[in-house]
């Protein structure tokens, strides 16, 4: 069994010109310690398919299944990582307030919340900076934060939305790897929406291709690059320039549509 499934999921929008379908049958499953990406054009509704998945938003047909039980609300094997992590993140909490928010529901004692908030903030090297706040740290280190966040709280599956699209490309280089150590590190299934294919390629042990809308599944592709990966040695095989070329292919081959839907 796929630890996480979506099968014909639709999801429809009312408004006062009519109904639009942003999602249209879409099916795919993720495999326990997989690292799928998604990509699609811009407004396909990739968003909107990470709110279904995670129970944030109910499609209006099909259905998503976390370990074959029906996704009705989110989960609590589950985490999600915004894009932007500014309105996510507390500014009155310390890094370790925010960790340790999550972890209140837990029933977990202090010494157990203190060793999983020391080893989270260790796995994306923020250790010596537990007592600052948001607020006085960089968007890079913020959005660390966000993905320490999400670790603490031990998930078996990690949603992730564009999550560093806000940051310089320096930064997005080292959080790319710092998410490939991550993900080995903690074995979690990681679903991961990007507008940048290389990412997708660069991180991904499939990609799935969204087309517009409707939006479906266009292709399911493979990504057999070689782990660990390396922002330089990988990207300049030759392997890696012919799956870039290949998704974008799809995403400029599809038609065109005027109205974006997050």
């Amino acid at each position: 069994m796929s630890e996480l499934e979506v099968r014909s999921l639709t999801r429809d929008f009312h408004s006062g010109s009519g109904v639009t379908r942003a999602l249209d049958g879409v099916s795919f499953a993720v495999e326990t310690g997989e690292f799928l990406c998604v990509v699609g054009p811009s407004g396909c509704g990739k968003t909107t398919l990470l709110k279904c998945l995670s129970g944030l938003m109910s499609p209006t047909s099909g259905e998503a299944l976390l370990e074959g039980t029906r996704i009705s609300e989110p989960p609590e094997a589950m985490a999600l990582v915004f894009q932007e992590y500014t309105r996510s993140l507390l500014p009155w909490l310390t890094v370790r307030g925010n960790l340790k928010l999550v972890l209140r529901r837990r029933g977990l004692g202090r010494d157990e919340i203190d060793r999983l908030i020391d080893n989270a903030l260790a796995s994306v090297g923020l250790g010596d900076f537990a007592k600052h706040h948001p607020w006085q740290l960089s968007g890079g280190m913020q959005q660390r934060v966000a993905i320490a966040r999400a670790l603490v709280y031990q998930p078996r599956v990690l949603l992730m939305d564009e999550p560093f699209a806000s940051v310089d490309a320096q930064t997005r280089s080292d959080l790319e790897d710092l998410l490939l150590r991550v993900h080995a590190e903690y074995g979690v299934t990681v679903v991961f929406v990007t507008h940048d294919i290389d990412e997708a390629v660069y991180l991904g042990d499939r990609v799935i291709v969204l087309s517009h809308r409707p939006t479906h599944v266009d292709e399911v592709v493979p990504v057999d690059l070689p782990r660990p990966r390396d922002q330089v040695r990988t990207k300049e095989m030759s392997e890696f320039t012919h799956l870039r070329a290949h998704v974008l292919r799809h995403i400029r081959n599809d038609s065109s549509t005027p109205m974006e839907v997050q």
